[in-house]
């Protein structure tokens, strides 16, 4: 596995150098998880309230006349004023109101829903129970990933459930906990990283040299965040779940905001790493004379037009999980300016911008560290042939020696 990313012969000083950089990583982020891993003492909002959540499906919506409100309310949708037949559970049947409130959700006979159930037994319709949708649409993504992708696909899921496991039961649970989002992040990134590059790319030189240029990638990034949001005086609180978390339960919310920062990174630049040295990898493969200045400069050029991609696409993510919030700025005639500087658009822009340049630098990083690993050791290298011209160059060129041969002639 992963013996077709590593084609040419690499020196034993370049796999000793990668070797003697890896394993210390790999021993200090195994030892981090172990003493940062969370004890799982923390218990949710309602466990501590005794508020359990159970299904049921709806057997029968029986609607009614909606009640008057004030001049001035929002009114009901009269699809949501009435009373639902629910059959639990255990089998029995009882009748909940239907939820009315603003951006209450329609429900219709059949529907699976999730009910509340609080200590006394009384039940309350909360929201549809989307179980079987989830892994009806699960599953799909498997099977086109393992048809497309066969055995590299199933690696490939390996390390998605990899990160869902980090990020579920070491990431989340630590914030929680107490820990320093900024360390956590750090620390899960870094597991997160080793374990889906190996499991998904094999143990090769051209993985252990994308791990390489992840790590150099993503500390740039970490240490650009930083900087940022101190200049720009950002402290993580954009919204009313910030400040709860603040204040309720005493997380440092920016660090909270590196930590996403670094962690939505992480993804990007492992697409960006992997291809650059998997890139390097296949060149020297295919030119075996080729040293580390062309293999570097062939590579660069793929990797340039690679990340004038990746960046439109940072910048459409991030306006697209802002939209509503755009939306709003929109509807109160505010000035671009002013929008700009409010502290969840600058939060996004710092994001935004940081990601970038770490992204920026990742190509130029994983490309030499490759390069270096891929190149033989030539004495003196052939020229390197020219750039590429325009099709119509060379018949364009040709006309003129044709006049010159008849003026002869």
């Amino acid at each position: 596995m992963g013996a077709d990313h590593a084609h040419p012969p690499s020196s034993r000083r370049t796999v000793v150098a990668g070797l003697a950089v890896l394993v210390p990583l790999a021993v200090i982020t195994l030892a981090a998880l172990l003493w940062l891993w969370p004890d799982g003492v923390t218990g949710t909002a309602t466990e501590e309230s005794g508020v359990r959540r159970v299904t049921g499906t709806i057997t029968g919506i029986a609607l009614k006349r909606c009640p008057e409100t004030l001049e001035g309310a929002p009114r009901p949708d009269p699809a949501t004023c009435g009373n639902a037949a629910v059959r639990l559970e255990d089998g029995r049947t009882v009748t909940l109101r239907l939820p009315s409130g603003p951006g209450a959700q329609h429900f219709a006979a059949g529907d699976d829903v999730i009910l509340l159930r609080d200590a006394e037994g009384e039940h309350q319709i909360s929201d549809h129970d989307r179980t079987a949708p989830l892994w009806l649409f699960g599953a799909a993504f498997a099977l086109a990933v393992i048809a497309f992708g066969r055995w590299r696909g199933v690696t490939a899921l390996v390390g998605l459930a990899v990160t869902f496991v980090l990020l579920l039961t070491f990431v989340i649970p630590g914030i929680l906990e107490g820990e320093p989002p900024l360390l956590v992040a750090i620390v899960g990134a870094a597991a997160i990283m080793l374990a889906v590059l190996y499991l998904t790319h094999g143990f090769s030189l051209s993985t252990s040299m994308a791990v390489l240029g992840t790590v150099a990638s993503l500390t740039l990034t970490g240490v650009l965040s930083y900087a940022a949001l101190g200049l720009a005086r950002l402290n993580g609180i954009t919204d009313d779940s910030a400040l709860t978390l603040g204040m309720s339960l005493q997380i440092d919310t920016q660090g909270l905001l590196l930590a996403s920062i670094i962690i939505g990174a992480l993804g990007v630049l492992d697409d960006v790493t992997v291809t650059q040295a998997v890139t390097v990898a296949e060149l020297a493969h295919a030119n075996p004379s080729y040293g580390f200045a062309r293999l570097y400069r062939a590579a660069g050029r793929i990797g340039r037009a690679h990340i004038a991609s990746v960046i439109n696409t940072i910048i459409l993510a991030y306006a697209g999980a802002s939209l509503p919030l755009l939306l709003l700025f929109s509807i109160g005639n505010q000035p671009l300016g002013e929008v700009l500087t409010t502290p969840v658009i600058a939060q996004e822009i710092v994001r935004s911008i940081a990601g970038t340049l770490g992204l920026i630098a990742a190509v130029p990083i994983t490309t030499a560290l490759a390069a270096l690993t891929a190149s033989r050791h030539h004495p003196e290298e052939p020229p390197e042939p020219p750039e590429p011209r325009d099709v119509f160059a060379p018949a364009a060129a040709a006309r003129p020696a044709r006049h010159r041969r008849r003026a002869r002639a």
